[in-house]
């Protein structure tokens, strides 16, 4: 700033009458400025508040200084007048500035103060507690980088505020508080991604003695999420959450080579394959493999996909929202033109934003898609209501009819309560609506939310991650995602006392069911999309092994239950029931497993042990993560040699991905760390800090 400016400065400036309270925080932070240049007689060298207000270069040769001397001299004398200046604007900027959002003098006499310590400078903060919606006053003339460090307190919640008020443009000279830009609010957000996502808590499936427990039940998972949120986990170089960690949607990440179901009206085949257990000495693995019919293109049915688009502030990160809008664009080059959209958006309200629109005209579709902004709260149950209501006024029953949840599963509006929530999928789902969800982006990601939704929804829960996820999920797996072949799949499985003493199922923690829920039409399960393999392991103890529980003293201790039959020496009797998707009564499919299951050297047999050694490899994967409590001295090398052996075809790299995930977890941190500051220093520290805060501390 040179001498012509500076004096046009001051004579344009109309000064209105100072608060006290506004004087002392400017007062202080000219005072802390003037303290930490009076310690380093360098500081016109380095590039700070002192470099930005004088305009002075550094000078790294002793000819430049001297050269410079006289010069320096001057413009040294106008920094100091232009610091005080800007100080006095400070604080005649400042009681406008309360009274912007409510607040008195008065009101910050009552306050509490804390001071950021940032790049070497100090600013204090007012934080009123007073009302919910609080706004942060932020003095800034002498720290920009505090603005930013004040900014990414208040997303953390040190500081809440929905609209942050600041004087960035005071170092110009202007005096005038200007909002945060939309660039620095998405940076402070994405700076806050550690800790806060949320996950079911539940316990790891047990070893079950087969007299005491001979009988498990489940619902079939074709979900993904938790496979991907891993890799966005390693990723960065971290260790997954262990409750994101779900066995069996790790497992069913991949496709697998099973033999394709003849006719759909028996719409999946299962094939059973008994191996030798890698986690356990004398244990038996028992993989049940199902494959979906495949519906051919020609016989798609229609579409009636209403869109439910999250666009509250928690979406407004490259990660969330454009990527969502991104995915969407690709799935419309999969869908018929006949196909009908409709999209609904939620954040502090919802509303519909794209009425029911064929896919023929898809510029109308992009161009609503484009428009889409983020911000606000989030009222998702609303959204769902009113998305159900557009899906129902556009019911086709001849078609797929079905509502896609694209959010970060934050909702903090409205309805909140997951049971209530829960309920009401379930209800939409028996007028023939389902619903599917798509989870985008960190630290604010509630997966516990989008797992109640999906599984009563009838639908399926995907993560996206990075556009790759996308095309995975929406382009080369669209027909499995949105056209169910059998709904409500449930298997029962029994294992026979005689020749079996324990088993453990693998995972499907979340997907349990009661014995007789089974045979219950009413209880909702699993569905299967056409094309979908779903695959099941466990891991079972034959009679005479070791076990892992010490057997009954009183009961008979060798030899065969006389009350059961042993026909054939079965290990287990598997049973699958499932429903047609317009149908409403199941129907059951039954398969008596055998000790030497599909043991063999024919083509097929060979190929069913390739496809279960890479399933066992990544459920071997998937349960070190999770603490190895039942996969004995198995360690990522081990699954890096069977992944490596049974890898196979890869047309699209996702088990290539896999190996890679698996080198990375070896040298993977246990938890992430806390970004720096942006400014190549420590974290932001809070320290509390009385207001007004005494010149000798500084």
């Amino acid at each position: 700033m040179i001498e012509d400016d500076l004096k046009h400065l001051f004579e344009a400036e109309e000064i209105p009458a100072p608060s006290e309270n506004a004087r002392k925080v400017a007062l202080n932070l000219a005072v802390a400025e003037f303290e930490k240049n009076k310690k380093n007689e360098k500081t016109f060298q380095g590039n700070g508040l002192w470099h930005r207000l004088i305009g002075n270069k550094p000078i790294h040769a002793d000819k430049q200084r001297s050269e410079k001397m006289s010069f320096s001299t001057k413009k040294v004398i106008y920094g100091g007048l232009a610091t005080a200046c800007v100080a006095l604007l400070v604080y005649n900027v400042a009681t406008p500035m309360l009274s912007t959002i409510g607040m008195t003098d008065a009101d910050s006499q009552k306050g509490e103060f804390q001071t950021i310590s940032t790049g070497g400078i100090r600013v204090d903060l007012f934080k009123e507690n007073k009302k919910a919606e609080a706004e942060m006053v932020v003095a800034d003339a002498a720290a920009p980088q505090a603005v930013h460090e004040a900014a990414k307190l208040s997303r953390s919640g040190a500081y809440p505020t929905s609209a942050p008020v600041m004087t960035q443009n005071m170092v110009e000279g202007r005096g005038i508080a200007s909002s945060m830009p939309a660039e620095m609010d998405m940076i402070s957000r994405q700076q806050q991604e550690f800790g806060r996502d949320k996950f079911e808590d539940f316990e790891e499936g047990s070893v079950k003695a087969v007299k005491a427990d001979p009988i498990s039940t489940f619902s079939i998972d074709v979900d993904t999420a938790s496979y991907s949120f891993a890799r966005s986990s390693l990723d960065r170089g971290v260790l997954p959450q262990k409750d994101s960690i779900r066995v069996e949607e790790m497992i069913n990440y991949f496709d697998y080579d099973y033999p394709l179901p003849d006719s759909k009206q028996q719409p999946f085949s299962t094939n059973v394959v008994m191996k030798p257990s890698p986690w356990g000495d004398g244990k038996k693995l028992m993989t049940i493999g199902i494959k979906g019919y495949d519906i051919p293109k020609t016989a798609m049915p229609n579409s009636n996909l209403v869109f439910l688009l999250d666009t509250s502030g928690s979406m407004n990160e490259q990660n969330k929202l454009p990527l969502l809008k991104q995915s969407i664009s690709m799935l419309l080059d999969t869908l018929k033109p006949t196909d009908t959209i409709s999209i609904v958006v939620y954040a502090g309200s919802a509303g519909t934003v794209l009425p029911p629109t064929k896919v023929a005209d898809k510029g109308a579709i992009l161009m609503a898609l484009q428009n889409l902004s983020a911000g606000g709260g989030t009222a998702g149950a609303e959204g769902i209501r009113q998305a159900y209501q557009l899906a129902g006024q556009n019911f086709d029953k001849n078609a797929v009819n079905r509502v896609i949840l694209g959010t970060d599963g934050d909702f903090n509006i409205g309805i909140t309560n997951e049971e209530e929530l829960k309920d009401f999928v379930e209800r939409e789902k028996d007028k023939g609506i389902f619903l599917s969800v798509l989870g985008f982006g960190r630290g604010n990601y509630n997966d516990a939310m989008m797992q109640t939704l999906a599984q009563n929804g009838n639908g399926t829960a995907a993560y996206i991650d990075n556009i790759n996820e996308a095309r995975k999920v929406l382009v080369e797996e669209a027909t499995k995602t949105l056209f169910p072949i059998a709904k409500d799949v449930k298997i029962q499985v029994e294992f026979n006392p005689a020749t079996v003493a324990e088993y453990r199922l693998v995972g499907y923690e979340t997907r349990a069911l009661k014995t007789e829920d089974f045979n219950n039409d009413k209880v909702d399960a699993g569905d299967i999309g056409a094309g979908a393999e779903v695959t099941a392991i466990y891991e079972v103890t034959p009679v005479g092994a070791p076990t892992s529980v010490d057997p009954s003293r009183y009961a008979p201790q060798t030899g065969a239950d006389s009350s059961v039959p042993s026909t054939a020496g079965e290990l287990a009797f598997v049973k699958v029931r499932y429903k047609l998707p317009n149908e409403n009564e199941s129907k059951l499919i039954t398969t008596s497993v055998l000790p030497d299951m599909n043991q063999g050297t024919a083509p097929q047999y060979q190929n069913l042990q390739s496809e279960t050694d890479w399933a066992v490899a990544v459920a071997s994967f998937a349960q070190i993560l999770k603490g190895g409590k039942y996969t004995g001295q198995m360690t990522y090398d081990d699954v890096l040699n069977l992944a490596n052996k049974s890898k196979g075809a890869d047309p699209f790299g996702y088990r290539a991905e896999f190996i890679t995930l698996v080198h990375k977890a070896k040298t993977a941190a246990g938890l992430e760390a806390q970004p720096s500051n942006g400014n190549g220093g420590d974290d932001v520290t809070i320290q509390p800090y009385p207001y007004p805060a005494p010149m000798s501390t500084r």
